[in-house]
């Protein structure tokens, strides 16, 4: 992709994610869900292999219906009390179109199934694009009117994600496709506590960002794509390794690290909203993702390759970690002693 091409995309992203974020009418929202949609596309298909194409197609499908739908539920609503306004969504047919079409958007079960098999046709990088800030515009729009949804939908959709999530990445052997359900997990996380406490699920969403980017950049650096190849790696960069299976654990949601926070706090809200079978739920769904987080801390520093190995043993190199990556490891690893500093915020 032309250096060129590559910069109009970018801007485009941004613009469309601004546009979405500061805007107060259905329409314009619309509008930069549209722009998001496709300023990636060129991103996802620019390697030209049938993969690529094929998982670009599925995108743009499954992003047209999704936003097709947002636009009906917001004209079914305007048709109903004549505002357009994004916080004044008061009809229930609207309501119930909306969290299906924003489900479709972010990947919650029912609607994931496009979700790993995109972040598999895709490189490391745009995976990163896909998984953190392309989840933003929809966020924002299910924290606007998350007032105004159905809880039943919702928890539901929340409950079954984090099963999902758990379950499916248990045999997975792609790092793409088991960060995939990893992200599908934590959003049925965010998404269970949206309606009680808004700037909790937000501050879920932030970690989860910086938790993710760290892992991405992390395998990007190594150029890893399946666990075969991250098992040979402790030999090439161990420092990196390392980094790697502790934000790994970060994000299982393990205590002294980070991830441990946002899990911590939003058990804590749903004990307070008289949701204790919920927060029980979700709790020991939680194990089933720390499974296959452990099992990718394994694969990256405890495991040495099989001598049967088709990889060739690769060489100790001095290459420095970069300085984005660092800073994100440390975020992902040291922030859960200011806890009661953020709980005064939220």
């Amino acid at each position: 992709m032309n250096p060129q091409a590559k910069l109009v995309c970018t801007i485009s992203l941004l613009m469309g994610s601004t546009i979405t974020l500061s805007s107060n009418h259905w329409v314009t929202a619309w509008t930069g869900l549209e722009v998001n949609t496709l300023a990636i596309l060129p991103m996802i298909a620019k390697s030209h292999h049938p993969r690529s194409i094929e998982a670009a197609t599925k995108y743009f499908l499954t992003q047209a219906a999704a936003s097709t739908l947002i636009l009906f539920s917001s004209m079914v609503n305007a048709w109903h009390t004549g505002q357009w306004d994004i916080t004044q969504l008061t009809c229930p047919t609207s309501c119930l179109i909306l969290t299906a079409a924003i489900a479709m958007k972010l990947g919650l079960v029912p609607f994931h199934f496009w979700f790993p098999e995109v972040l598999q046709g895709c490189s490391l990088s745009t995976g990163l694009l896909l998984s953190t800030m392309l989840k933003l515009p929809p966020m924002a729009l299910l924290f606007m009117t998350s007032q105004s949804l159905s809880p039943t939908p919702l928890v539901t959709m929340a409950i079954l994600s984090a099963a999902l999530g758990g379950w499916m990445g248990l045999n997975q052997t792609q790092t793409r496709k088991i960060l995939a359900f990893s992200s599908i997990s934590h959003l049925g996380w965010m998404t269970i506590i949206i309606m009680y406490n808004p700037k909790l699920a937000l501050l879920n969403f932030y970690l989860y960002v910086v938790m993710t980017a760290a892992v991405f950049l992390t395998l990007n650096s190594m150029k890893t794509l399946n666990l075969a190849t991250l098992m040979t790696t402790w030999t090439k960069t161990p420092a990196l390794s390392a980094a790697l299976m502790l934000t790994l654990l970060s994000l299982a949601g393990l205590p002294p690290l980070t991830g441990f926070m946002p899990k911590w706090l939003i058990i804590q809200e749903l004990i307070k909203q008289n949701m204790t079978p919920a927060a029980t739920i979700m709790a020991l769904l939680s194990l089933l993702s720390l499974f296959f987080y452990l099992r990718l801390a394994y694969c990256a520093t405890i495991t040495l390759p099989p001598h049967t190995t088709n990889h060739m043993k690769q060489w100790h190199t001095n290459e420095p970690i970069s300085p984005l990556i660092s800073i994100l490891t440390t975020m992902s690893l040291i922030l859960l002693p200011i806890s009661p500093m953020i709980l005064t915020t939220i």
